[in-house]
């Protein structure tokens, strides 16, 4: 039996789906059930024990007490542009922390979404081994997952196996609600759909050039596989790893493929970053993962082409949900 937290939204609705076709359906999924309508389809068709409202989660669990093998705690408020830090205090902080406080007292393994916001503008790299009291994220969102991580790292009680994962930028069916949000594949699909073009968000910073920020981009279903396989395999060291490709890869070269999976020219133009975004944007990221390779996992990663045609063809197009 294992507890899903934000299993309705992107990435852990994708896990819910994972997980029911490698034969595990015994799940517990938490979320904000209620308020978010516009997230209902990423659940159908799936199967699970039981929805639990996010807030009242804690009394029924310990009242329950659940059989549980594994906590997957990925929900939070991930938006990167709010500003409220008591908000970013009560889900991302508190409510993590009573996650691993249950999961250390009932020796349950964890594995929690962190984020590759932590790093800032990766003035010191993106190596998951930095002291993340060295790091300086760029928004309110990076701050409470570091603030997070460190409290993690210090606590002195954990849970038996811990992972937690510095997610970098993922994308993949299922974000429909996500809005502005979402990622850059399904806002070029969309504008491609009404405008046959797409407008990327300028640089402004001389020496990278318009379209040339680069992220480093990771299928959701690559994520869901490595989410499951540390639950499973439960390597050594516990701790914080990164999870993206390891491969920077440009938005002119998503919205490339994203125009190419819907065999349409690339039609690409610039605007300026919305002022809101500009101060605190990331101009590159990529994931060192020798530390999961280290750890054992050896399965390659979906290239960005494959991805976002997979994506397109898969389920943009027919308006699918994974």
């Amino acid at each position: 039996m294992y507890l899903i937290t934000g299993a309705n939204g992107f990435i852990g609705s994708v896990l819910v789906g994972y997980l029911n076709r490698q034969g595990v359906t015994d799940l517990i999924l938490v979320d904000d059930f209620i308020h978010y309508a516009d997230k209902t389809p990423n659940l159908e068709g799936k199967d699970y024990l039981v929805k639990v409202e996010r807030d009242t989660l804690f009394p029924i669990w310990d009242q329950e007490q659940w059989p549980l093998q594994g906590v997957y705690h990925l929900g939070a408020r991930t938006d990167t542009t709010e500003t409220d830090t008591e908000l970013f205090r009560r889900l991302n902080l508190d409510y993590s922390k009573q996650i691993w406080e249950r999961c250390s007292l009932l020796n349950i393994p964890l594995v929690y979404a962190s984020s590759a916001a932590t790093y800032g503008g990766g003035e010191h790299g993106f190596d998951d081994s930095t002291d993340p009291t060295e790091l300086a994220p760029l928004n309110e969102y990076g701050r409470s997952k570091n603030d997070f991580d460190k409290w993690a790292l210090t606590y002195p009680t954990a849970p038996p196996h811990w992972y937690g994962l510095k997610f970098f930028n993922v994308y993949g069916p299922n974000e429909y609600h996500k809005g502005r949000m979402a990622s850059v594949v399904w806002h070029t699909f969309r504008q491609v759909k009404a405008t046959r073009a797409m407008k990327l968000f300028r640089s402004h910073r001389e020496e990278v050039a318009d379209g040339e920020q680069a992220r480093d981009f990771i299928y959701v279903l690559d994520l869901c596989r490595v989410c499951h396989w540390l639950m499973r395999q439960r390597p050594e060291p516990n701790g914080l790893y990164n999870l993206g490709t390891g491969r920077a890869r440009t938005f002119r070269d998503l919205a490339t493929a994203t125009f190419r999976a819907m065999d349409r020219t690339a039609n690409i133009s610039y605007i300026d970053t919305p002022a809101d975004l500009r101060e605190n944007y990331q101009y590159y990221t990529e994931a060192d993962m020798a530390k999961l390779q280290q750890a054992g996992y050896a399965e390659p990663f979906t290239s960005l082409e494959d991805g976002v045609g997979k994506y397109v063809r898969e389920y943009l197009l027919p308006g699918k949900y994974y």
